[in-house]
């Protein structure tokens, strides 16, 4: 039998095989507790846990924060003005991901509904909105978030 360059045997592929199946028995075995009476006392060793809570997702964006918002979108609008729509979009990606990040909870948010960033700016600065959609040709803020 010939070989191609690149090529693995059925033999090869077996044994491979073999070989991570007897790897997993002896890691299994390694896991596994030895139910044997001895008549020696045994101990336990339970580690702990932790509990990690997720903040609430309605919780109350501030005043702040929504500024915040605000005033990095104006901040970038000449930027999208000049760079156009396509590297705008990346823009605004990024720029709201960096405002939500900086709270857990504004991040959870924005994940849950991406309109949030809309109803926000439309709330605080609408001017400001109405020229980054201008500015980015799309027809709201929440269209223009990918990867939330």
């Amino acid at each position: 039998m010939t070989l191609r360059r690149g090529s693995t045997s059925i033999a090869a592929r077996s044994v491979v095989a073999v070989a991570s199946a007897a790897a997993l028995l002896a890691v299994l075995g390694a896991c596994s507790t030895d139910t044997t009476n001895t008549g020696s006392s045994s101990t336990t060793t339970v580690a702990p846990t932790t509990t990690v809570t997720a903040p609430p997702a309605d919780a109350v964006i501030t005043d702040a924060q929504k500024q915040q918002l605000c005033t990095d979108l104006e901040a970038q609008l000449s930027n999208w003005r000049v760079q156009g729509p396509t590297l705008g979009r990346g823009g605004l990606n990024i720029l709201v991901q960096t405002w939500a990040a900086q709270s857990g909870v504004i991040n959870l948010q924005v994940v849950q509904n991406r309109a949030i960033v809309d109803d926000i700016t439309t709330e605080t600065c609408s001017d400001v909105r109405d020229e980054a959609i201008r500015s980015l040709d799309i027809p709201d803020l929440a269209s223009g978030l990918v990867g939330f």
